[in-house]
């Protein structure tokens, strides 16, 4: 067996890649075929996880059977980055389990991991020995092998699973998920989009290929569901329709103040448990905590391109926004052409967004600034998405960006001088 400690001495020579077997996989899809279509919780309305997707289901026995399974496999942050990740089914965060209250699940994890590994539902009221710690409530899962955690669904809400063993390598590598717990009576208005999002956060140091599960506070990637802007999709909506965004925080160190351009909402639910509607109050930031669940809701009454993100300001950049001199200030004069002999391409921070855009930067690396829209450079990236409200959509495909009718945009009323 493979120790702590020389996973995480080797973590960075790691050679990792899609690890399903043939046959596991034939059987995967045999099971996804008589699965439910959606792998959504009858009667409800499914869950959108964009970027992923939901875990099929079939019924057996009286119980909704699921299947996971724990493996490697190399995944794309954004365009131009790609890393050696662990995760489930082949993705990170693994497939959003969906039920309803009352349910009996039947969960099958099995462990393609070059190293043990178990299952914690994280939130969930279950029997002790389904808990998922290792050493305390079950032996760890080795590779290989298959373990079976089978339970009723006492509650509803947003609640999440993760491993409890050796977490600090294997959930930095992306080992996280989510759970939607329909109300078997529901508890709140009836939502038209119902969108589920993961926040996390990575060191992936420029130019290399693996996450680093040591890293402590100087995190370079921060994502919604393992996604860095521009690689996020965008939330589209209808004018009209009530809104939910379900909110996971499973990052090693860091709070994330998500707010909402454009828009008030209410938090609905904290930790899978509902707010009272005399609790609920108009706010436009909603802080999750670390190890945290948050819903929000809204109706989008306002068409546009929101943007929708978290308010620390480093959590909004991408690699190359981190760990280089201060230049900010600095009159460069002819610096940057003497610089470049040494260094092609130098450029000193502070130069216009769009020449940003243009600098190269290291194999397998993405700027700090990283998308044109329709005016120029998008001044965010990382832990940024955006909110697409329309009027008449034909379908929920991104539409695109928004045409603003005129008289509704600001525009340049003087020139300056410089």
């Amino acid at each position: 067996m493979i120790s702590r400690r020389e996973m995480i001495a080797g973590s960075g020579a790691l050679a990792v890649g899609a690890a399903i077997s043939g046959g596991l996989r034939q059987a995967l899809a045999a099971e996804e075929g008589a699965a439910s279509a959606r792998g959504g919780a009858d009667g409800h309305r499914p869950v959108i996880t964009p970027n992923g997707s939901s875990l099929p289901w079939k019924m057996v026995d009286g119980a909704k059977e699921y299947r996971l399974v724990a493996n490697t496999f190399k995944h794309e942050f954004a365009p131009g980055l790609v890393a050696n990740c662990w995760g489930y089914n082949g993705q990170t965060p693994g497939p959003t389990i969906e039920a309803v209250e009352g349910d009996r699940v039947r969960i099958f994890v099995t462990n393609e991991l070059p190293e043990p590994t178990t299952v914690h539902w994280h939130g969930l009221y279950l029997p002790c020995g389904m808990d998922g710690v290792s050493g305390l409530n079950q032996r760890p899962i080795r590779p290989g092998e298959t373990f079976r955690y089978e339970f009723t669904l006492r509650q509803h809400g947003t609640v999440m699973y993760h491993p409890h063993h050796n977490e600090m390598l294997q959930q930095a590598m992306g080992m996280m998920g989510m759970i939607v717990i329909h109300p078997k009576t529901p508890d709140r208005a009836a939502v038209d989009r119902d969108f589920s999002i993961m926040l996390g956060e990575w060191d992936i140091p420029v130019g290399q290929s693996t996450p680093n599960p040591r890293a402590m506070n100087d995190f370079n990637i921060l994502t919604m569901n393992s996604k860095a802007f521009p690689g996020t999709a965008p939330l589209v909506a209808k004018r009209g329709d009530r809104v939910r965004v379900r909110f996971g925080n499973l990052s090693a160190m860091d709070h994330h103040p998500i707010h909402l351009h454009g828009y008030q909402f209410t938090v609905t639910a904290r930790d899978g448990a509902t707010v009272q509607e005399s609790a609920r109050y108009l706010e436009s930031t909603v802080l999750v905590p670390v190890a945290t669940t948050r819903d929000i809701e809204f109706v989008a009454t306002e068409p546009g391109d929101w943007a929708f993100h978290c308010h620390m300001t480093h959590h909004v950049m991408n690699q190359m926004g981190h760990d280089f001199p201060n230049m900010v200030g600095v009159r460069p004069g002819e610096m940057d052409a003497l610089t470049r002999p040494l260094l092609p391409d130098y450029m000193t921070m502070g130069v216009p967004g769009e020449k940003m855009m243009k600098m190269p930067v290291p194999k397998n690396s993405i700027p700090m600034l990283s998308m044109m829209g329709p005016y120029g450079s998008i001044g965010m990236g990382g832990m940024f998405t955006i909110l697409k409200v329309r009027e008449n959509l034909a379908s929920y495909e991104d539409p695109g960006w928004y045409e603003y009718p005129a008289g509704t945009q600001a525009e340049l009323v003087e020139s300056g001088t410089r």
